[in-house]
């Protein structure tokens, strides 16, 4: 039954006042700015930050005489799902709950659609049952819920059959005209939409024997999630080359490029890299979400202790700065954040990258091309006659560029780098064993940094529970405390069973004072350098990732198989 707008303007804002949840002087703000705006009361009250969606929803709901859903903690039916196409649902911005007694349960976040409900009825040729949710709640599982694989198998079977041949598949040709149809295009459309919704930083796409095999890359774990047939491998791959503008006749030598891709709400970048295996040519899509690329320091994980020191660092007005860790160990994340806490207005920002993943806004981004002949070094050597005061170098891979990005910090300048090390005290050494002497860096070098990355544990579907016996071992033996159980996961929808969902840092952060700088200068001896950098306040990767599992931010099972040591 539809109830009338003005009633229900005037009920919830009275039920909200009972309820405790606004004040009368609240309420007359409201009343005011309606009169003023003529805008619907349920969006000034959000807007005001008066109530949350939740509180809307669930009172509305109480108003209206429909049940509120929380779809985060009830979830999807699996079967249910399948009975509204994904188009009608995003249409109508609704999502099937379940089936029970011959009606379907939809979560709407205006169950006063009418319109929405008898389309939706007639569709299905079933009784609709609407519920309240959220529309942040109906968006999230549908992206959850809504997967690829049905429409992409629909897709790919309309590839004309001249196209889809086995024999000889490896060395296909495909001409233009098969790989601008549309089934193509919309399924790698497909595969990059849901990889973004799935928080993928990577899709790989492999020829296998009998399949190929697409793979996501998910808080740095690889997930196959689908085997397609060989035959769709030729044009699938030709339409990903044609995007990146990759020479699609060349199959036998590497080569990289770049796509744009609309995700309706943002656009995204892709880094593509193909080369060439035994079974043919593969692919890797490196996703690079702008939404990740601006975190603030604080939200990478650095601990209040641990951030106050690398502030420290960063407020130096010259020298050098330099993270450490293995590949994607989150060193690009934590220099952008690191120069984005600075003033690039009153300051000269220079960046040398390979590649420039994302784009920042007052601040000179330069690209590495060594077929023109622009690497780390020369770049650098060129960005020291563009009057900068701050340099940040990609990558420290060479004596060459080790030398010069110490004497920029030497001369003035704040250098900021990456080091591929294990820790802080092995990044120092790493440096020397570049050949830079020890008393440039005693003097050049402000302070270093080591990383890397841990799944966070789900949100959702955190509990307490007992780990491992070497878990529960290492944890004792570093924090000094028993424990029988441990913050985890037991796995649900929004972490696709996996129990973590997303990714913090754990960090090292040694700050080079007059103690550190003597033992690098009469020898750099790590077992020494690491005694004092201790005693100074320096706490270990170990520790720092023990004391986000102390907190229940990650398990003791990702701290043992992100922070490798021997003996």
């Amino acid at each position: 039954m539809e109830v009338p707008t003005k009633s229900v303007k005037r009920d919830i804002l009275n039920i909200l006042v009972e309820a405790g949840i606004i004040k009368d002087e609240q309420l007359q703000r409201v009343q005011e700015l309606q009169q003023k705006t003529g805008d619907r009361i349920e969006h000034i009250l959000l807007q005001q930050r008066m109530v949350t969606q939740q509180q809307l929803a669930f009172f509305i709901g109480l108003q209206l005489g429909i049940p509120f859903i929380n779809l985060r903690r009830e979830g999807i039916k699996t079967d249910a799902i399948k009975l509204i196409p994904e188009s009608v649902a995003r249409k109508y911005g609704v999502i099937p709950v379940e089936e029970k007694d011959g009606a379907i349960v939809v979560a709407m976040e205006d169950p006063k659609d009418i319109e929405a409900i008898e389309d939706l009825a007639a569709i299905t040729m079933k009784r609709i049952e609407p519920v309240i949710g959220t529309a942040q709640d109906i968006q999230e599982m549908s992206d959850l819920n809504y997967r690829i694989g049905g429409e992409l198998e629909e897709q790919l079977s309309q590839i004309p059959t001249r196209y889809r041949g086995s024999a000889g598949l490896r060395e296909a040709r495909v001409s233009p005209e098969a790989i601008a149809q549309a089934p193509v295009v919309r399924a790698i459309d497909l595969l990059i939409k849901q990889a973004v919704r799935d928080r993928a930083s990577d899709v790989h796409v492999e020829p296998q024997e009998d399949r190929l095999r697409v793979r996501y890359r998910i808080d740095g774990i690889l997930a196959e999630v689908m085997a397609l047939p060989l035959s769709v491998h030729a044009p699938l791959l030709s339409r990903v080359k044609i995007m990146a503008s990759l020479n699609i006749a060349e199959r036998r030598r590497p080569q990289d490029g770049q796509i744009t891709f609309d995700m309706g709400d943002r656009e995204v970048d892709i880094r593509v890299a193909t080369s060439n295996t035994i079974y043919g040519e593969m692919a890797v899509l490196r996703i690079l979400d702008k939404t990740f690329a601006f975190m603030p320091l604080p939200e990478i994980g650095f601990l209040p202790e641990t951030l106050e020191r690398y502030m420290r660092m960063l407020k130096a007005p010259f020298g050098m700065i330099l993270i450490s860790g293995p590949t994607g160990s989150g060193k690009t994340t934590t220099q952008y954040a690191s120069v984005n806490t600075m003033d690039s207005v009153g300051r000269k920002i220079i960046t040398i990258e390979d590649p420039v993943e994302y784009h920042f806004s007052n601040i000179n981004q330069m690209q590495v091309n060594p077929t023109a002949g622009v690497t780390f070094a020369t770049g650098l050597r060129a960005t020291m006659r563009l009057d900068p005061d701050v340099i940040l170098v990609g990558e420290i891979r060479d004596a060459e560029t080790a030398q010069i990005s110490t004497q920029a910090a030497l001369t003035g300048h704040l250098v900021l780098s990456s080091v591929h090390a294990n820790d802080t005290i092995s990044t120092v050494i790493r440096m020397i064993d570049l050949g830079i002497e020890p008393f440039l860096i005693s003097s050049a070098l402000i302070g270093v940094i080591a990383q890397r990355m841990v799944r966070r544990v789900c949100p959702y579907c955190s509990r307490p529970a007992e780990v491992a016996p070497d878990e529960r071992e290492a944890y004792e033996e570093e924090m000094g405390e028993k424990r029988s159980e441990f913050i985890i996961g037991a796995g649900c929808n929004f972490c696709a069973g996996t129990g973590y969902l997303g990714r913090t840092g754990i960090f090292e952060v040694l700050i080079v004072n007059e103690a550190i700088r003597r033992i690098i200068v009469k020898g750099a001896d790590s077992d020494e350098m690491r005694q004092q950098a201790k005693s100074d306040g320096m706490g270990s990767l170990w520790h720092d990732g023990m004391l986000k599992v102390k907190e229940g931010t990650t398990t003791p099972f990702e701290v043992l198989r992100n922070v490798f040591s021997i003996g």
